[in-house]
């Protein structure tokens, strides 16, 4: 939808979302009242609406499209049509599938131990642990679990869930459970486009969202219990690494958010590093909406 007629000579954004969504997430629509005060005419549009001229924006930035993981292929492809899309659409291709992960972990980056169980793979749990089990294309922790693999009802429970995410053609990814998201929690860092690359803007706590088996459900994501926060300078350490083993380099980003949770050992490891339509989190930092409004607009000169 359009917020306002446009007027001669000023910029076109879109602010593209889902059919769900068609208003955007609460949280995303803190900018439009900066990007309207920098002089920048807003849709709202749906991206996978008929009929859109998307070559009439001067940029299309992906928000809360979060429709997209049943059919990554339809998105990527999608993707790929937009001229002037944030984040580019290769960096949605590589960024969309879950198995980037192990591309940064070989590129050196501490992230989460993941198993990898492709289609039709086998997988044999442990008898003892905790462990995550969700699929590698996936958004808004929908499809994912946590086990209590000492526990037989909870070890089969896992069995059939790699199982059922097989069967759908979906690889699987199988990772311990960090118990420190339960006490210190998940740390995101979001990071905004500035005149000189990528700059750290601000940070949330995330509570323990997993509490056990997976329950199907048809909703977009889970409710997340969130909290700024103030990185420690380990944190923003790993992040800063993330970023620099990203391929490609970061300049082409408008946003980047880096997902860290303490591992065995009390060091930050990689849960996610969100490319492609992160929740930016714009209400737990006063002037994270300005900021978000200036990248914009930067990427518009």
């Amino acid at each position: 939808m359009s917020d306002n007629g446009a007027t001669r000579g000023q910029p076109r954004v879109a602010l593209i979302t889902c059919a769900e969504l068609p208003e955007l997430d609460p949280d995303d629509r803190l900018v439009l009242g900066p990007l309207a005060a920098r002089g920048v005419h807003v849709d709202r549009v749906v991206w996978d609406a008929p009929d859109i001229d998307w070559s009439g924006y001067e940029l299309a930035v992906l928000r809360s499209t979060w429709d997209y993981a049943p059919r990554r292929e339809e998105f990527v492809t999608w993707a790929a049509t937009v001229p002037h899309l944030a984040n580019p659409a290769e960096v949605v291709r590589w960024n969309t599938d879950k198995r980037y992960l192990g591309e940064l972990a070989d590129a050196g980056v501490p992230t989460v131990p993941t198993e990898w169980v492709p289609p039709g793979g086998s997988w044999q749990p442990a008898t003892d642990g905790e462990y995550v089990i969700k699929p590698a294309i996936s958004a808004g922790s929908l499809d994912t679990g946590r086990y209590d693999l000492a526990d037989p009802a909870q070890r089969e429970l896992a069995r059939r869930h790699v199982a059922r995410l097989g069967a759908a053609g979906r690889f699987t990814m199988v990772q311990p459970y960090l118990t420190a998201v339960d006490t210190v929690g998940e740390t995101a860092l979001l990071f905004l486009a500035g005149p000189d690359g990528l700059r750290f803007s601000h940070a949330i706590r995330k509570g323990a969202v997993l509490t056990g088996p997976d329950q199907e459900t048809t909703e977009l994501f889970r409710t997340e219990k969130i909290a700024a926060r103030t990185p420690g300078p380990v944190e923003r350490e790993t992040a800063e690494r993330v970023l620099a083993a990203l391929p490609g380099g970061t300049d082409r980003l408008l946003y980047a958010r880096v997902d860290l949770i303490p591992g065995s050992d009390g060091a930050p490891v990689l849960v996610e590093l969100e490319l492609t339509e992160p929740s930016l989190f714009l209400a737990y930092d006063a002037g994270a909406a300005g900021r978000l409004a200036d990248a914009i607009v930067g990427r518009l000169s």
